[in-house]
């Protein structure tokens, strides 16, 4: 009797499944549908008019044309005058209008295999640091075994000194050097452009700032023109990237027919914490050896060989408020040892800025389909009921590409829950994560480059790249593909990407 019903409440149960997932079918090809239906509605207007226009047109006799003809020509002097103030208008458009900035290309930097640190390895070296307590190692444990990181991603040499000593300024220009000409020595040499033909750069390093610049040291290196727009970004965080593409790309609307060079990364010789506050333990953790060098232009010459056109930047910032501005700081602690502090409320509030940032790109990128759903949904809330929860927009219906900043397992789930995505939207991410480590703005271009090495990139794609830095802010870059993408010659996912994506333990 007990077996029959047992049986009984499993078939139950699996009819229930079986109804909620062909209804959950049905709403997914309506709510296609419907998003087919507005998107195309403009066409669907427009078919018939044209046919009307068509038939009409064909009825004219040749007596109507001569007609049409002859008063035409005898309003000779109206017709040149709308002819001329048509040409006037059409020039003044094109000579006004935005310039595009174009990606001609990016090279990631692959750090040499012997500074690969695995977890082992790492807790040795933590155990060595003088620093450490017991608390702190277990913690630090603890924070290793979730973080999402794989046994492949790499430390600068201080990390291969055991024990521990203590930072130089030498180290710091040492590790900087190698991760910064690693990368742009790839970049003139996929793109056969000369450092003395770039007339723009931009270089962003939030930790180390040190004198001459991250800058100067590019030009001194590659000996670049004398009269190069050269810039410097520091204390900026993780989104700095997204931030150097938009001062770049500001700077290429000025300046024609010119070359922007843009370098990301994150100084990992002078972002070690070796205290026992554990909310600035987690860094040292997370950062991991990377760095990213792009090439822009404005040269209309080079849409053909470049790799995606720059659509879109948002940018938000909260630091007018105080909890956001406190949630990512670097201090010194109780001991006098410094490191970045990460608080507690850092998701709520990175969640606060994302929404902030989408609710200015949305109108920019959605499907008018999401954008009535959306403003619908909102008046019904403030009109009729205040319980009805606001309409979340499918941003899949926007962008074929999600390159989310990998500064963590939780900020990437928490992307993927409130922007409900799919495991593969954010499988450049994770895998970014697990390969190289959070390397902090350049993180997004090893994203790019795992999407391009997995050859997903087709012509039209549209990729969002989305990044969060301390003050606290939310920033956007929107990249549209110009080709079927191919990864470019030493990419640094060329010798691993045949592994990936790997199973990442819960």
């Amino acid at each position: 009797m007990t077996s029959t019903s047992t049986n009984n409440g499993v078939e139950v149960q699996q009819r229930r499944r079986l109804s909620d997932f062909s209804r959950s079918v049905k709403l997914k090809y309506v709510k296609l549908g419907y998003h087919y239906l507005i998107s195309h509605l403009p066409t669907l207007c427009l078919v018939p008019l044209m046919c009307v226009i068509v038939v009409e047109a064909c009825r004219l006799s040749l007596d109507d044309i001569h007609a049409v003809w002859a008063q035409l020509q005898c309003n000779l002097f109206t017709v040149t005058l709308l002819c001329s103030l048509l040409v006037v208008l059409s020039t003044v458009y094109f000579m006004s209008r935005k310039r595009c900035v174009y990606l001609v290309d990016f090279s990631c930097y692959l750090p040499p295999s012997h500074l690969k640190i695995k977890h082992d390895y790492f807790m040795e070296y933590c155990k060595a640091e003088s620093g450490f307590d017991d608390s702190s190692l277990e913690f630090l444990g603890k924070i290793m075994e979730r973080s999402g990181l794989g046994e492949e991603t790499c430390a600068p040499e201080t990390m291969r000194s055991i024990p521990p000593r203590p930072p130089l300024i030498a180290d710091a220009r040492k590790e900087a050097e190698m991760v910064m000409f690693g990368a742009l020595d790839k970049l003139f040499a996929n793109t056969n452009v000369k450092p003395r033909d770039v007339g723009i750069l931009v270089v962003n390093c939030s930790i180390h700032n040190p004198t001459p610049s991250w800058s100067a040291m590019i030009i001194h290196k590659y000996k670049m023109r004398s009269n190069i727009k050269s810039f410097n970004l520091g204390g900026m965080g993780c989104s700095a990237g997204v931030i150097a593409v938009d001062l770049a790309k500001d700077m290429l609307r000025v300046h024609r027919n010119s070359y922007a060079v843009v370098f990301s990364t994150e100084n990992m010789t002078y972002n070690w914490y070796s205290g026992t506050k554990k909310s600035m333990l987690i860094s040292n953790c997370l950062f991991r050896l990377g760095g990213a060098a792009v090439l822009l232009s404005n040269n209309s010459w080079d849409r053909k060989r470049s790799k995606y056109e720059l659509v879109h930047v948002v940018r938000t910032h909260l630091g007018a408020d105080d909890k956001a501005f406190n949630c990512v700081k670097q201090e010194q602690d109780d001991d006098g040892k410094t490191g970045v502090s990460l608080s507690k409320e850092l998701m709520a509030i990175a969640g606060h800025a994302l929404k902030t940032n989408i609710t200015t790109l949305g109108p920019l990128v959605l499907p008018i389909s999401e954008q009535l759903l959306f403003f619908v949904t909102l008046v019904a809330k403030r009109l009729f009921n205040a319980k009805i929860k606001p309409y979340i927009p499918d941003f899949k219906l926007a962008f074929d590409h999600f390159c989310i900043h990998a500064g963590g397992r939780a900020v990437i789930d928490e992307l993927e829950k409130n922007l409900q995505l799919l495991p593969v939207h954010v499988e450049a991410s994770r895998m970014t994560l697990h390969r190289f480590g959070n390397t902090s703005s350049s993180s997004i271009w090893y994203e790019l480059a795992y999407t391009e090495a997995k050859g997903r990139m087709r012509k039209g794609d549209r990729v969002w790249q989305i990044a969060f830095g301390s003050g606290f802010k939310c920033n956007s870059a929107v990249w549209l593909a110009l080709v079927n993408v191919k990864p470019s010659p030493s990419n640094p996912w060329e010798d691993c990407i045949h592994r990936y994506p790997v199973q990442l333990q819960l």
